[in-house]
């Protein structure tokens, strides 16, 4: 998980500037680490680190930032993976035609595979990460134009992927086939800019132009822009996009992903008709389906929790007890609301049950009569190997436990989830989604040597 912004101006060498607050749109897509690579005057420069946005990038190494093309990217890096330098994005390389910058969203499934093979044909690797397979993959079939070599790489890799990537001359932007990663093409006056979600293009006062589709790839220059249709299939995209990853006011796939949260909130009320006196969301990924929530069953919405929203990443480790009631930290209940009242709760998913118990169990500790957890999703029961952080089944509540069990687990007075139709209703029938973490379905089937220690993604 990942998010990527790549800009292209014929006439001004600050594009540093836009996509940092490009970054800074996108940074719910990835907290580890921030990264800028830019064109000057031919000549590939960058700087990354790990941290926020606003804590790698200081006046100084922005102002170092000159040039006309450049990319960005903001990291999560999964549990299974470390936390370094040598893993921060955009990747860096030279070769003989030059220099490439590349920044990505996604997972490769067969990159362990073609690591193997590159190896042995002489490639050295300096990182885990996926991006770098696919620049020695370019670097390799790159012979007269640079399009080709993406278009003759791509072909290769399985899973997902929105990717820019960036030569001393063009700016190019990739979607994988299925269009499980999303990503935009926006306009700002004269120039354009790529992005993970069209949420960067407001920040930086862009306009949205159209959604790169699955197997386009988007080369700007000079010239303008060329688009060439690869290998289009059968779209599949992701659907926890729209149920968490995302931010509401974005749009993919011409979707509203607030209005798509709001209907989920609404068919679960549908679906589970209960009686209470007030509707909360649980901070922040649950609050735009309990909205919807309360519009279809006329139930109040009201603030119950209340979230602590400077609490940030530390490297002092709170005792064992603090981690063990780290809710608190960043959630508090609001307890003249709470005291004596029957209450819906509605969180987007459950994937452990360690946060939703937690909840439960302030909320109860507040006063709360009655708990009612309402979950804008169907069971989460599968492991993804597309790019979402999900934990192995075995740490997968639903994947060991009946719903009537983890109610009891959570402490919960009624549990339901969203039927996956219902979920499907409400982002819109007229995409193909992907549902794998809910049936085992997955649009790019996961290779037998493919395990969570070796994910590579972005």
């Amino acid at each position: 998980m990942s998010g990527v912004v790549g800009i292209y101006s014929r006439n001004r060498n600050d594009v540093s500037q836009i996509a940092y607050y490009g970054l800074y749109a996108l940074q719910h897509r990835g907290q580890v680490s921030s990264g800028i690579a830019v064109n000057n005057n031919g000549f590939v420069d960058y700087f990354k680190d790990l941290g926020l946005v606003n804590e790698v990038f200081s006046k100084e190494s922005m102002e170092r930032l000159i040039g006309n093309i450049g990319i960005g990217h903001v990291r999560y890096a999964s549990q299974h993976e470390e936390r370094n330098l040598n893993n921060a994005q955009p990747l860096v390389v030279g070769y003989k035609r030059g220099a490439l910058a590349l920044s990505l969203d996604g997972s490769i499934v067969n990159s362990t595979k073609l690591r193997d093979e590159l190896e042995d044909k002489g490639s050295i690797f300096q990182t885990d990460l996926d991006a770098e397979v696919i620049a020695n993959l370019i670097a390799r079939y790159h012979k007269d134009n640079i399009e080709d070599a993406v278009i003759k790489a791509t072909s290769i890799i399985d899973g997902s992927y929105g990717m820019v990537l960036m030569t001393p001359e063009k700016l190019i932007g990739a979607r994988d086939p299925y269009g499980l990663k999303p990503l935009s093409l926006g306009r700002l006056g004269d120039d354009y800019i790529l992005a993970s979600e069209t949420c960067a293009f407001d920040t930086i006062g862009a306009d949205f132009v159209r959604d790169v589709e699955p197997g386009e790839i988007v080369t700007i220059d000079e010239k303008g822009i060329n688009t060439i249709l690869y290998k289009p299939m059968k779209r599949n995209h992701c659907l926890f996009e729209l149920i968490y990853f995302a931010r509401p006011d974005s749009y993919i796939n011409g979707r509203s992903i607030y209005k798509s949260r709001i209907e989920a909130g609404r068919q679960l009320y549908r679906e589970c008709i209960t009686e209470a006196d007030m509707v909360i969301g649980a901070p922040d990924s649950g609050i735009v389906a309990a909205i919807g929530y309360a519009e279809e069953s006329n139930i109040p919405y009201e603030e119950g929790i209340i979230k602590n929203r400077y609490v940030g990443r530390t490297f002092i480790q709170p005792t064992q007890e603090l981690r063990e009631q780290g809710v608190r930290i960043k959630l508090n209940a609001l307890k003249e609301n709470i005291n004596g009242k029957r209450v819906i709760l509605v969180d987007d998913s459950i994937v452990r049950g360690t946060t939703i118990k937690r909840t439960v169990a302030m909320l109860k500790k507040a006063g709360a009569k009655e708990v009612h957890v309402r979950i804008s999703s169907p069971p989460v029961i599968n492991s993804c190997h597309l790019g979402m952080d999900t934990p192995t089944e075995e740490n997968l509540i639903a994947a060991n436990m009946t719903v009537e069990r983890i109610r009891e687990e959570i402490g919960a007075n009624s549990l339901y989830y969203l039927s996956l139709d219902g979920l499907i209703r409400a982002a819109g029938q007229e995409g193909g989604f992907c549902k794998g973490c809910f049936t085992g379905e997955y649009a790019v089937r996961c290779p037998s040597h493919f395990t969570k220690s070796k994910e590579r993604g972005a």
